[in-house]
C-alpha cells in the first residue's frame, strides 16, 4: 500500500553521514568512481534547504492511503481477463489503468496512431507506451502471474500478463506503419530526434522482455524466441535514418557549435534540440543494434553510396563522440538561469544571413530567451545517465542530480507558508511541476506534453545502476556508488508522490487526466479568481502561442508574404457552463487529450519506478 515516507530531512541527514563513511578511500576526482568529497554533492544533505515539505502540506495535499484505496480502480483489462486482484493501494494498478485509458480512448488500431496527436507528440506517446511495457515486464505482478498456477513457471501460466504485453506491443507495431515518417523528414530537427528516442525505447523494451522471460527458452526450438525480436531491424533502421537527418542540425558556423532548432527559421539554438541530440546520440551508442538495411530514404547521407546506405554497426564511437561534444557545448552555453533551470535558447544578434548581402551578425549566442519549460529540464537527464554508462565519468550523474534538485526547489517544495506556496516559484508552485500556460487553460499540444516528458526522463535517470560486469553497458558501478544513486533518487520519492497525487485528482469520470495538476491539490470550492492564473512569462512562449512574426525569428521572405496565423487565441476563462469554470478548470482550452493522458502515465510510472522502486 502507499504510505507516507519517513521525514525526508531525517533520511537525507542520516544517509549523508553514511555516504561519508562508506566512501572514504575512493580515488581522486578524475576517477570514474567518485571520492567521498565529490560524492557528498549528490548524497543527501542535512542543510536547512533539504526538501522536506511542511507537515501541513503533506496532510492537506498528499493523497492518503484511504483516498488511493477508493480512487484507484482495478485495470479494466485485468478484470475482463480473469486476473487475480491487484492491490489498489499501489502505484502499479494506477499506471496500468492510465495506460489502458490512453490506448482505449485515443489510439485507433486501424490508423496505427493517435489521430488527434501531432507528429512529434505521437512519437512521445509511443515512447511512453514502450517505457510502460518495460515497467510491466519488470513488475512483481508479472512475476506473480507467471508462478500463479501451482508454482509452475511455464508459458501456459503467463496468459494474462503476456496478453497485456502483446496487446500494447501490437499498438507499437501498428504505429510503426501509422507514423508519418515521410512528413517528419521535412520537419524541425527536434521533431526528428523524438522519433529516434521512441524507436530506441521500443528496442530496449523488446530486448528486456525477451531477456527476462524468454532467454531460458531460446535454443530449444525456433518458436521459443519472442516474436517481437523480428521487428528490431525495422525499428533500428528508422532510428538510424532519422538520427542521420537530424545530425545535419549541428552547426559550427555560429556559437562555436550546437544544434539549430529548425532550418526553416532564423538560427535559434535551443535547449530542447541540443538535449535531444545528446540523449539520442548516447542512446544510439548504447542501444542501437546496427542497421544493415540499405534502403536510403535519404540521398545525401555521408553513409550512403550509389544511392544505398552503408551498413551501420553497433557501438560506433561517432555516436558517443557526438554526445560528449554536445554536452560540453551545452554546459558552456550559459543556458541556465539564476535558479539553475534551463531557459529556452539563444538567437544570434544581428543575424541577417538569408539576404543577398547577408550577415552572420555577432556569430555568437548572445540573445537569450528566458522562457522556462518543464521538458527542457528533463530530456538531458536520460542523456546524462547514458553518458555515465558509456564513459564511467561520475560527474554526469552529479550534474543530473543537481538539475533534479533545482527543479524540485523551483516548484516551491518545502515552502511552509500557505500563501507563499501558491506563488510561482520558477517552474511550478505548491511543490507541483507546472507550465506557465496550465493555469490559463491555454496550453497547446506542445505544452500539454511537456510535464510527462520530464518525468519519463527522470525515471530513466533514476533507474538502478548496474553493478559488476554488465554486458549491456560499457561501465558499471561500485556497490557504494549504486547505493548513493539509489538513495538519492529515493529521496525524490515524496515529491514525485506529491505530483502524482495532484495529477491523479485531475481525472474525469472516464479516467482521463487533465493538464493543470496544481489545481488538483486545491479544494474543489476554490474558484479560479482566487488563484493566480497570470503566471509571468519571462521569455517568448512560442510553444503555446506560436512563433512571433518578426525578424528575430523569421526569414525576410516569410515576412514579405502573408503568414498563416499560428498564434493560438487565449481561451475564454468565463466559459458559459459555470460548473466547468468553477469545478473543472482542466476542461478549458484543449481540455483532456492524449497528451495530457501521457503525462499521467509518465508521472505514475515515475511513482512506481522511482518512489516505489518498481514494487507492485
Amino acid at each position: 500500500m502507499i504510505t507516507r515516507s519517513a521525514s525526508p530531512r531525517a533520511i537525507w541527514g542520516t544517509f549523508s553521514l553514511c555516504s561519508y563513511l562508506l566512501l572514504l578511500g575512493f580515488g581522486n576526482a578524475h576517477d570514474s568512481q567518485p571520492d567521498g568529497a565529490r560524492l557528498a554533492r549528490i548524497a543527501p544533505s542535512n542543510s536547512s534547504t533539504s526538501f522536506e515539505p511542511p507537515k501541513s502540506l503533506l496532510n492537506q495535499n498528499e493523497l492518503s492511503s484511504t483516498q488511493w484505496a477508493s480512487d484507484v480502480s482495478q485495470p479494466q483489462q485485468l478484470k475482463q481477463e480473469g486476473g487475480r486482484a491487484v492491490d489498489p493501494l499501489k502505484s502499479f494498478p494506477a499506471l496500468l489503468d492510465a495506460l489502458d485509458v490512453m490506448q482505449s480512448s485515443y489510439f485507433e488500431v486501424w490508423q496505427g496512431t493517435w489521430p488527434n496527436a501531432i507528429d512529434w507528440t505521437a512519437a512521445v506517446v509511443g515512447t511512453h507506451v514502450s517505457a510502460s511495457l518495460s515497467s510491466v515486464t519488470r513488475s512483481d505482478w508479472y512475476r506473480r502471474e507467471v508462478a500463479a498456477a501451482n508454482g509452475l513457471a511455464t508459458l501456459h501460466n503467463v496468459t494474462i500478463p503476456e496478453n497485456l504485453i502483446n496487446k500494447y506491443f501490437s499498438h507499437t507495431l501498428s504505429f510503426y506503419y501509422g507514423e508519418h515518417a515521410f512528413a517528419l523528414r521535412g520537419q524541425a530537427f527536434d521533431d526528428m530526434l523524438w522519433v529516434v528516442l521512441g524507436w530506441l525505447e521500443s528496442i530496449k523494451f523488446i530486448n528486456l522482455h525477451s531477456d527476462v522471460h524468454y532467454k531460458s527458452l531460446e535454443g530449444t526450438n525456433a518458436s521459443s524466441i519472442w516474436y517481437a525480436k523480428q521487428f528490431i531491424p525495422a525499428f533500428a533502421h528508422r532510428a538510424r535514418v532519422f538520427y542521420d537527418l537530424a545530425s545535419k542540425g549541428w552547426d559550427t558556423s555560429l556559437c562555436d557549435g550546437g544544434m539549430i532548432w529548425s532550418p526553416y527559421l532564423t538560427p535559434y539554438k535551443n535547449a530542447i534540440t541540443n538535449q535531444l541530440y545528446i540523449s539520442a546520440s548516447v542512446n544510439m551508442y548504447l542501444n542501437f543494434p546496427g542497421d544493415y538495411n540499405s534502403s536510403p530514404f535519404i540521398s545525401t547521407s555521408k553513409d550512403s553510396r550509389d544511392g544505398k546506405l552503408r551498413p551501420a554497426t553497433p557501438r560506433d564511437p561517432k555516436y558517443l563522440e557526438a554526445a560528449v561534444k554536445g554536452y560540453k557545448w551545452l554546459v558552456s552555453s550559459n543556458m541556465t538561469n539564476e535558479k539553475g533551470l534551463f531557459v529556452d535558447g539563444f538567437h544570434i544578434k544581428g543575424w541577417r544571413g538569408d539576404g543577398r548581402n547577408g550577415s552572420t551578425g555577432s556569430g555568437q549566442c548572445d540573445v537569450r530567451d528566458e522562457q522556462v519549460y518543464t521538458y527542457n529540464q528533463g530530456v538531458i537527464l536520460s542523456g546524462l545517465r547514458g553518458l555515465w554508462e558509456a564513459t564511467g565519468a561520475w560527474s554526469y550523474l552529479e550534474d543530473g542530480h543537481k538539475l533534479i534538485r533545482n527543479v524540485i526547489s523551483g516548484t516551491g517544495w518545502g515552502i511552509k507558508d500557505a500563501e507563499e506556496r501558491r506563488k510561482w516559484a520558477g517552474i511550478g508552485r505548491n511543490g507541483i511541476l507546472e507550465e506557465s500556460c496550465d493555469a490559463k487553460g491555454s496550453c497547446s499540444q506542445d505544452g500539454q506534453t511537456f510535464k510527462g516528458i520530464f518525468f519519463h526522463h527522470m525515471t530513466a535517470f533514476c533507474a538502478s545502476l548496474p553493478i559488476g560486469e554488465a554486458k549491456e553497458v560499457p561501465f558499471s558501478a561500485s556497490v557504494d556508488l549504486a547505493i548513493v544513486h539509489k538513495n538519492s533518487c529515493q529521496e525524490y520519492g515524496p515529491w514525485i508522490r506529491h505530483n502524482a497525487g495532484a495529477a491523479y485528482r485531475t481525472r474525469d469520470s472516464k479516467g482521463r487526466f487533465g493538464t493543470w495538476w496544481t489545481y488538483g491539490l486545491w479544494h474543489e470550492n476554490t474558484a479560479l479568481d482566487k488563484i493566480e492564473t497570470d503566471v509571468p512569462d519571462r521569455g517568448t512562449d512560442y510553444r503555446n502561442y506560436g512563433i512571433p512574426k518578426d525578424r528575430l525569428w523569421r526569414f525576410a521572405d516569410d515576412l514579405a508574404e502573408p503568414v498563416p496565423d499560428e498564434i493560438m487565441s487565449e481561451p475564454d476563462l468565463t466559459i458559459l457552463d459555470n460548473k466547468i469554470h468553477f469545478w473543472d478548470p482542466n476542461a478549458r482550452g484543449r481540455g483532456r487529450t492524449v497528451e495530457t493522458q501521457s503525462g499521467g502515465v509518465a508521472v505514475l510510472r515515475a511513482l512506481h519506478g522511482v518512489a516505489d522502486m518498481g514494487r507492485g
